[in-house]
């Protein structure tokens, strides 16, 4: 005969259902509350380094603020960006950013996509070149940048005598604004060419390789595969890198400043970018109010391009379904 079990055991294991764990509706809490849980980290960390930055810097370009007394700030209201577009330098640092962003990014990506087609082919020692493609891009900016300060010296540089062999004069690379620009430009060119190669690398091993059998059944030549199989199959990939390189040209302030050391980006200010623009208001002239107006300035503009990236692309992909 079995023995009855005790009454307050009896009564906790009624209360809770099994007699161990928390109450079922604990539990419903616990695994909703549970996601937040996880994504608080990142949100908590962006505030604090992401958003609260952004929206100081909005309020701080509404004053009038100096270098030497950060704490006493005059409200100027819009008088920061008035002045800011008034100023000559401003447009030409504007459109020294374009010119430099599009000598810099478009061969960049013409370039990456074609090494990125010889990578993926039945190469020997494929580890080795994929590898050696990424160095340039583990360069330190500073080391790189110098190492073509010296390469396009006017009387000693390595691309003078280059070109003396072909009977072209030597060309004065840091007075020039043609030629100041293609050299700022070569920079960027030689430090991430090798980073989206990789990029669009991984993108072609993700199509299907049936795609390719089926256009070679078809009689595809290796040129038309590429344009009917490869880029469409890389647009998304594409789209990121133009993307990135976008914003990456908009902010682009390592290259130009040690190109010759000078915040002004040359005699006339021909090679100035936006960056440097930046850098000579705040730390250079002491106006940290125009310095947060210019900041802002540049990230209005890079949501103005990468919404119009987004725009074509969306038009582009909607004629095709339309097709």
């Amino acid at each position: 005969m079995t023995r009855p079990a005790p009454a307050t055991a009896t009564a906790a294991a009624a209360g809770t259902g099994t007699g161990t764990g928390p109450p079922p509706a604990a539990r419903r809490a616990r695994r909703s509350l549970a996601p937040y849980a996880y994504v608080a980290p990142f949100f908590t960390l962006f505030a604090a380094f992401g958003l609260f930055p952004l929206l100081y810097t909005a309020f701080v370009s509404l004053h009038r603020v100096e270098l030497q007394t950060p704490g006493v700030m005059e409200w100027r209201g819009l008088d920061n960006y008035t002045a800011l577009f008034s100023d000559s330098y401003f447009w030409t640092a504007l459109r020294n950013t374009f010119t430099i962003g599009v000598l810099s990014t478009v061969p960049q990506l013409a370039m990456a996509l074609g090494l990125a087609h010889l990578l993926n082919r039945r190469l020997r020692a494929r580890t080795f070149f994929r590898t050696a493609v990424l160095l340039p891009y583990a360069t330190s900016v500073a080391a790189a940048t110098l190492v073509f300060a010296q390469l396009f010296g006017r009387d000693f540089g390595i691309v003078n005598q280059l070109l003396a062999l072909t009977g072209i004069g030597p060309v004065d690379w840091q007075t020039g604004t043609v030629a100041s620009q293609l050299a700022v430009s070569s920079i960027v060119v030689w430090r991430w060419t090798g980073y989206n190669a990789l990029i669009y690398l991984a993108g072609m091993q993700s199509i299907p390789s049936e795609l390719y059998e089926a256009a070679e059944l078809d009689g595809a030549s290796g040129w038309r595969q590429f344009v009917h199989v490869t880029l469409p199959g890389l647009r998304p990939t594409i789209v990121f890198t133009t993307v990135v390189s976008t914003i990456g040209a908009t902010q682009l302030f390592g290259e130009p400043l040690l190109f010759e050391g000078s915040v002004s980006g040359g005699i006339s200010h021909q090679y100035q970018t936006l960056g440097l623009y930046l850098y000579e208001q705040g730390w250079g002239f002491f106006h940290l109010g125009r310095a947060a107006a210019i900041a802002w300035v540049m990230f209005l503009l890079i949501l103005v391009l990468v919404g119009a990236n987004a725009f074509l692309v969306r038009s582009r992909s909607r004629k095709e379904a339309v097709r």
